[in-house]
């Protein structure tokens, strides 16, 4: 029996705020255990928490990007569980009435096929603690309790681990574009709980009740594989999960909800307990908070904030600037670097756009690795890079002036057209100085000239580089090289 593969995601999301979920203590990481902390996050009797506007602000602005539809009364419960990471024994949580239904994003396979990836809901939440573990004892570090928490919870829409990476790919880019999150995977800015079961293929899409939502009775048992939090990690999980059950099925073994660990050292998931249908976290309202009362002044001036959706603007920037698919495919990956070279571009033709992007492409990227920095952080400013490309396109410089100006412009910034003037980099363009230049090559090196009448083709860039440097870089490379082949073909 042929089967297919229903998959999940449940992905936590650091927002980008200053300060925790419910109180004033600073997010901030490297610091001493235990140093960002207070009575709030700590669950003191007695301690009331105070809602971070920032935090329900930026989950609202992933929903806009996502297409949710925006709850305007959103409320917080209680989701109670005892262990040593919540202090409180109980997480804040949204669970009945969550800021953003609905929304999704668009996946594209490696065979061009497109799929809508639905999204069921975003909600708010804050995060446990953390905790450490030593050879013989475990320490608890509070300083990330109470971090604001944005979970967007996915419709078992994915078929496959190359459909898990491409969605979360998809949302990454969307939340860094939006500026909600920097979803550092490294530093766990961004986590799924991976839910994968499969089911017999009998036909195309989910199976669904009379009502158009999904039959999860109908989709198979699923496992439960928490705190993912590397892509490469996730693939692997599914990967191995789906030949495990589908193993297990083949030996007429049996399935069982389960919750279970990945173990990236076997390369294999591992049972970590069963899983009954019915969660037991005894919700209840949190009676220390209001609702969440959004007005719509409020969510027309977050509206107005959203950036231009990631695969609208390398649609437009192909359209406008004439630049190729994949490269505004990589300018785009980055919001800071398609900011940097749309700047950089406003008023050139797109001939000098694409010649501008060439260059960024190549030499900007190739700088910006070597330095370790990011484009909004270096000295040169996009009008200085647009000057430069300017005088190559019209011919006042060439190529290997380009080159050698452009790291120096880069480290510390400087009007490239008062430093082409002030040094006299102009190129030289006057075919009887090029001519002069040739004939001093050739007269003072007869090998080379006799190598070259030999049949030895390759001399003639030796000549070409001779000349480069009798003009001190200056000569255009392509006329040097036509005259030089011309006076070799006469001698």
């Amino acid at each position: 029996m042929e089967f297919i593969d229903t998959i999940g995601l449940e992905t936590h999301v650091q927002l980008k705020t200053k300060t925790k979920m419910f109180c004033s203590c600073l997010l901030k990481t490297g610091c001493e255990p235990n140093t960002n902390i207070c009575p709030v996050c700590l669950g003191y009797p007695g301690a009331l928490p105070v809602m971070n506007k920032q935090a329900v602000k930026l989950t609202v602005k992933s929903g806009m990007m996502l297409g949710s539809r925006i709850n305007r009364r959103a409320t917080f419960d209680r989701k109670n569980y005892f262990y040593p990471d919540m202090a409180k024994d109980y997480q804040i949580s949204e669970n009945g009435n969550p800021l953003c239904i609905g929304g999704g994003v668009e996946i594209v396979r490696k065979d061009g096929t497109k799929k809508f990836i639905r999204i069921n809901h975003i909600h708010l939440e804050e995060d446990a603690a953390k905790i450490n573990h030593y050879a013989t004892t475990s320490g608890v570090d509070f300083n990330r309790g109470g971090t604001p928490l944005m979970e967007i919870v996915s419709e078992p829409d994915m078929e496959s681990a190359d459909d898990a990476i491409l969605y979360l790919t998809a949302l990454k880019e969307i939340l860094v574009y939006a500026g909600v999150s920097d979803c550092n995977l490294e530093e766990g800015n961004m986590r799924s709980d991976v839910n994968i079961s499969i089911r017999p293929k009998t036909g195309e899409g989910l199976p669904v009740k009379a009502d158009g939502s999904v039959d999860y009775a109908q989709l198979g048992t699923k496992v439960e594989i928490k705190n993912m939090n590397s892509f490469s990690g996730i693939h692997a999980a599914l990967v191995y999960e789906a030949r495990r059950q589908r193993q297990c099925v083949a030996h007429a073994g049996t399935l069982v909800q389960e919750t279970r660990r990945w173990d990236p050292e076997a390369m294999e998931t591992a049972s970590m307990r069963s899983k009954e249908n019915a969660h037991d976290y005894r919700y209840f309202p949190e009676p220390d908070l209001v609702p969440v009362e959004l007005s719509e002044e409020w969510l027309e001036a977050w509206r107005a904030e959203l950036p231009e959706q990631p695969e609208a603007r390398r649609r437009r920037m192909v359209a406008e600037w004439g630049i190729a698919e994949y490269d505004a495919e990589i300018l785009s990956q980055h919001k800071a670097n398609a900011d940097y070279f749309e700047a950089a571009a406003a008023g050139l033709d797109k001939k000098t756009a694409k010649q501008l992007c060439n260059l960024f492409m190549s030499d900007v990227m190739a700088l910006l690795n070597a330095s370790g920095t990011t484009i909004d952080k270096v000295a040169m400013k996009p009008q200085e890079l647009a000057s430069l490309v300017r005088l190559f396109a019209a011919g006042t410089i060439n190529g290997p002036t380009v080159k050698e100006l452009l790291p120096e412009i880069f480290a510390a910034g400087g009007d490239p057209e008062a430093i082409v003037k002030e040094r006299n980099l102009a190129a030289v363009s006057d075919t009887g100085a090029i001519e002069a230049f040739v004939d001093e090559a050739i007269a003072a090196n007869p090998g080379p000239v006799a190598d070259f009448k030999a049949g030895k083709k390759a001399a003639a860039g030796f000549f070409v580089g001779q000349v480069m440097k009798l003009s001190k870089g200056k000569a255009d490379p392509k006329t040097v090289g036509k005259i030089v082949a011309e006076k070799l073909s006469r001698l």
